[in-house]
């Protein structure tokens, strides 16, 4: 929230003018050609929740996703910038804009243009080539990009030698989530490859996010959808997302700066939750789940915690190959009381989370039936911290397309004080790394969180997952 904005803090979570939260069903079906306006889909209507209407939200030119890859082989520039525009024409999202007129929030597919690609030399030294990717990238992170340009999609390659490259894909998030992002380079190293070898790209068919929020509201009406909802409304009755106390109350908050602690957990303690999570027959992030659970009901006193997570949000199958806005929270709620050790406990976050699987539908419809969720956290000295264990079937690792080899940069361990932005509160994601370890960073809002508060989170939920592994 801007530090001049003294609407109530609840307002964060109020559901905008317009957004039906119990009957999605009941808006017109939006026009479907490529030319004409369509409407937003439930994800992105969930960010006009924490939308101020200014540049500091979600729909400013700081709410970015970015993705770096090195680039091993004869990469030509010409073909580059080729297939980058290959892309745009392929995925409408990378050329979508939404439109924010009073009354009339929409979206609207704008014609092919080729992206921008800057192209600069880096330094040769061999020992300090990592370093300067990982400045290049954070760089990149650090830049805004407008949601209003056309397209959304900007590319930066910074070349060691004529064999060795970094390439960074920047575009704003309302249109592209991570996932996405690792579609648009699997389909950019496909289409450059296939222009390199003079041919057309074997590339699988993939249908626009248009249909996707034709096929939303479609759904939004089954009767598999109302029991969805009136699960979650049984479910979260009494609940709230557990708040994590800021060291600023809003009212006293600086302007809007999102800063990204990044960290690296050892390797044995990746293999000890991979082992641990192979024994009880789950999921790694189902075990380190049900140790932020843990951390926080000590942290906070409280019994009943709702833990929010993010999810890919890819459902029907179909839209696994496309590039939009899919990413859905949901909430767990785990009851830690009674708990006989972390094997309960674990227990207890799988059934939830299988549970929030089956059920699952989007957070503003989610919201719709629990309007008291987000209360605790959006309150004068608490807000929420989201965790979650990154995921994408499409991560490049060291995989070779044509005469090029891709290597996704994952192992990030530089933080800095101005990256992509998250509204508000703070925001986990961590993932294995190939190279070893669990690798993770913590985006904060600076304006509500002191670097020293998100460094204690990170080490105390480190040793609560060390200790429940030990039992």
């Amino acid at each position: 929230m801007p530090a001049d904005d003294h609407r109530p803090a609840a307002s964060l979570w109020t559901l905008p003018d317009g957004v039906a939260p119990g009957a999605p069903e009941h808006v017109p079906e939006p026009a479907s050609g490529p030319d004409e306006p369509f409407a937003l889909s439930r994800q992105q209507e969930f960010l006009r929740m924490v939308d101020g209407g200014d540049d500091a939200g979600p729909f400013g030119p700081r709410y970015t996703i970015v993705g770096g890859w090195r680039i091993t082989g004869p990469l030509d520039v010409a073909t580059l910038r080729a297939a980058l525009a290959d892309v745009v024409e392929r995925h409408e999202s990378l050329r979508t804009s939404i439109v924010r007129e009073p009354g009339n929030v929409h979206q609207r597919v704008r014609p092919a243009r080729a992206p921008r690609l800057e192209v600069e030399v880096l330094p040769t030294e061999p020992a300090a080539r990592d370093e300067r990717a990982e400045l290049l990238l954070n760089d990149v992170e650090s830049r805004p990009v407008r949601m209003d340009q056309c397209p959304t999609l900007h590319a930066r390659l910074g070349r060691f030698d004529d064999r060795d490259a970094v390439l960074v894909l920047a575009a704003h998030h309302t249109g592209v989530d991570g996932w996405s992002i690792q579609v648009v380079l699997r389909d950019l190293a496909l289409c450059y490859a296939a222009r390199r070898a003079g041919r057309r790209p074997d590339l699988p068919p993939v249908r626009q996010y248009r249909e996707y929020v034709q096929w939303q509201r479609r759904v939004a009406a089954s009767p598999t959808f109302a029991a969805a909802r009136r699960y979650w409304g049984q479910r979260l009755r009494g609940a709230a997302v557990t708040p994590v106390r800021m060291d600023r109350p809003r009212g006293d908050q600086r302007p809007d700066v999102t800063s990204w602690y990044r960290f690296l957990y050892e390797d044995d303690l990746r293999r000890r939750v991979q082992a641990y999570a192979t024994a009880r027959r789950c999921t790694p992030f189902m075990v380190m789940a049900a140790a932020y659970v843990r951390y926080l009901a000590d942290t906070t006193g409280r019994a009943d915690v709702v833990m929010p997570t993010f999810t890919p949000g890819r459902r029907p199958a179909w839209t696994l190959d496309m590039v939009g806005s899919f990413f859905n929270l949901l909430p767990l709620r785990v009851r830690t009381d009674g708990c006989v050790g972390f094997d309960d406990l674990l227990d207890r976050v799988r059934t939830a989370c299988l549970e929030a699987y089956r059920n699952e539908i989007p957070f503003v419809d989610l919201l719709g039936v629990a309007p008291e969720l987000m209360g605790a956290a959006a309150g004068e000295e608490h807000a929420a911290c989201v965790f979650q264990l990154v995921q994408s079937p499409f991560m490049a690792v060291g995989e070779r397309v044509g005469d090029l080899t891709y290597q996704a940069m994952r192992r990030r361990l530089r933080s800095q004080p101005v990256g992509s932005q998250i509204p508000d509160g703070a925001l986990w994601a961590v993932e294995f790394d190939v190279g070893g370890g669990i690798v993770g960073s913590v985006g904060y809002c600076r304006g509500q969180f002191r670097a020293e508060t998100v460094t204690e989170l990170v080490a105390g939920y480190r040793d609560t997952l060390a200790r429940a592994l030990r039992t």
